[in-house]
């Protein structure tokens, strides 16, 4: 097929040979299978921010990264540099989790390349050489659910030991390669030491393979993986090998009211002075 706008200056680089044909479109990115040398690769074409179903929330976006202060700034605004400058943070965020990921050893389609807003990357196959289904696309037995779910939870694991938490995992996000479950969709995924509600994405993300795979094992129903490994985590005794029980005893006793106000005092002061700089810049 003829290659898009977005792929041309690819193709013009000798970055792709050809693209074969359109493998997606999802809520924030088109995916095209292409060929590069004798390899199949696939192309993630991200979507302009007013083309997306899946907006940059604030709870994603908190404490990312940026180049300087003056981005920041900008990005806080909202200012046209300062919009560019979130959709490229938005699109790296993708590209610098798929490395770390991958160096972490979790199973992540191989990135290559990221140029002009396009990632090229691993094209994650099935047993017969044709693009992976998505979990969602696929029924299994309940011994197949059981071992799909354990494997996942391990790339979870070994996720969260690398400092990322998905923030959107499910049966949609999810590849069933020959040799098993394969991550994707990653531009949403936050730092779990530096955002504040990372326990609660992570919670739901594991939620959400609990419930998926509880369709066709409901005894997976009555296990909480979710609460035990960001405990785990919080007292940084959960490692790549780390096996869970699948219970969890939530700690009992008095709440501290006073604490839990003095953080939320602390946490309105620093946002009006976060407002007053803004104002003085």
């Amino acid at each position: 097929m003829k290659a898009p706008p977005r792929l041309q200056s690819l193709v013009e680089e000798g970055l792709i040979d050809t693209v074969v044909r359109q493998l997606m479109s999802g809520k924030e990115a088109m995916v095209y299978v292409v060929r590069c040398g004798d390899e199949t690769r696939c192309a993630k074409i991200y979507k302009e921010a007013d083309q997306r179903s899946f907006r940059q929330a604030v709870d994603y976006t908190e404490n990312r990264k940026v180049k300087n202060s003056r981005q920041a700034r900008a990005m806080a605004k909202g200012t046209k540099f300062g919009r560019q400058a979130s959709e490229a943070a938005w699109q790296s965020a993708e590209v610098d989790a798929l490395y770390k990921l991958a160096d972490a050893g979790v199973r992540v389609p191989q990135p290559y390349n990221f140029c002009d807003g396009v990632l090229l990357m691993e094209l994650v196959t099935d047993a017969n050489g044709d693009a992976a289904p998505r979990l969602n696309d696929v029924d299994f037995t309940p011994e197949q659910a059981r071992r799909h779910h354990a494997s996942l939870i391990t790339e979870v694991i070994r996720m969260l030991c690398a400092g990322i938490v998905h923030g959107d995992l499910s049966e949609f996000n999810i590849l069933l390669a020959e040799d098993g479950p394969v991550i994707i969709d990653l531009p949403q995924a936050v730092d779990a030491a530096g955002n504040n509600h990372a326990s609660r994405m992570l919670l739901r993300d594991v939620a959400n393979l609990r419930n998926f795979f509880g369709r066709f094992a409901p005894d997976l129903l009555k296990i909480d993986y979710g609460n035990e490994m960001w405990d785990l985590y919080q007292r940084g005794v959960l490692y790549p090998d780390s096996v869970l029980t699948g219970h969890f005893k939530r700690k009992t006793g008095p709440v501290d009211v006073r604490g839990v106000l003095r953080e939320i005092d602390d946490a309105s002061a620093e946002e009006a002075a976060r407002r007053v700089r803004m104002a003085q810049s």
